[in-house]
């Protein structure tokens, strides 16, 4: 397996640097939105759009390319930063976040968003979509990859286990699944409201590979990745224990920001803080 390289990860940590900056921006601007679940999956992110992904901002529809599915659809500014970052729209946009007659909806909408593979929101379909593209991708003979990526939260939805069901039946080893497991949903602590544990065994037992790794370690989530191309013949699921709101401390671990916009006093700050580190 290769590794990634200093300039690779240099590169990949200034990307997620600035994806957390225009995250709190655009959630501040908006007045509403999700930046708890927005922080935890920045390192994935950028990982997978500056590195991992074949995509082009210059051509989104191009039907060799692989395809990301934002399951967890209401992480959506993580995703607007991160297509905007690549250059798929302009960074201003991004202050249009939930306003009307704009193109970054408040989940995403793959007829408006360029660089949007798929709209979600109700969580459990985004990671049914992602079955159908990967089997898609195998009948055409195509040789894409499908990136999706869940909430820990979500996997209490019924439908998420009938697509790992699915992909598993199928063999789909070109469906590579990273759950955020931050441990909060909305409601508070995943154990609590309704709990998916154990996430690993689950999907073993629907013919899946495993692993779980650190979700804000760039070099565990890369082997990882390496580790999902090189299987044969099952799905790949990647763990990641992750921290929400990673990136602010007055973020990290609390529940309350799960759906909570910052002031622009707090978004100041927070900036600040993420700049420094």
């Amino acid at each position: 397996m290769t590794t990634l390289t200093a300039e690779q990860t240099s590169l990949v940590q200034e990307k997620a640097t600035a994806i957390r900056v225009s995250i709190l921006k655009a959630v501040t601007a908006a007045k509403s939105g999700h930046p708890g679940g927005s922080l935890s999956i920045t390192d994935l992110m950028s990982l997978l759009y500056f590195v991992e992904m074949n995509v082009n901002p210059k051509d989104p529809k191009d039907p060799n390319r692989d395809r990301f599915v934002l399951s967890k659809g209401h992480a959506a500014p993580a995703l607007y930063a991160t297509l905007a970052e690549k250059g798929f729209f302009s960074k201003e946009e991004l202050l249009n976040l939930r306003k009307i007659d704009c193109i970054l909806q408040g989940h995403p909408d793959m007829k408006h968003t360029p660089g949007v593979d798929m709209s979600t929101g109700s969580l459990g379909q985004g990671i049914s979509a992602a079955c159908g593209m990967a089997l898609a991708g195998r009948i055409d003979q195509k040789d894409y990859r499908v990136y999706a990526v869940l909430g820990d939260g979500e996997l209490e939805e019924g439908q998420v286990w009938e697509a790992a069901m699915f992909a598993g039946h199928y063999k789909l080893n070109n469906l590579t699944a990273f759950v955020d497991f931050n441990g909060l949903q909305i409601d508070g602590d995943i154990r609590k409201v309704m709990s998916p544990l154990p996430i690993g065994p689950k999907f073993e037992a629907f013919n899946w590979n495993v692993i779980e790794v650190d979700g804000h370690n760039l070099d565990e989530l890369h082997q990882a990745i390496e580790a999902a191309k090189a299987c044969t013949d099952k799905p790949m699921v990647v763990v990641m224990h992750t921290v929400k709101g990673k990136g602010v401390k007055e973020m990290e671990g609390q529940a309350g920001w799960h759906g909570k916009a910052p002031s622009a006093e707090e978004c100041e700050k927070f900036v600040a803080e993420v700049l420094e580190v």
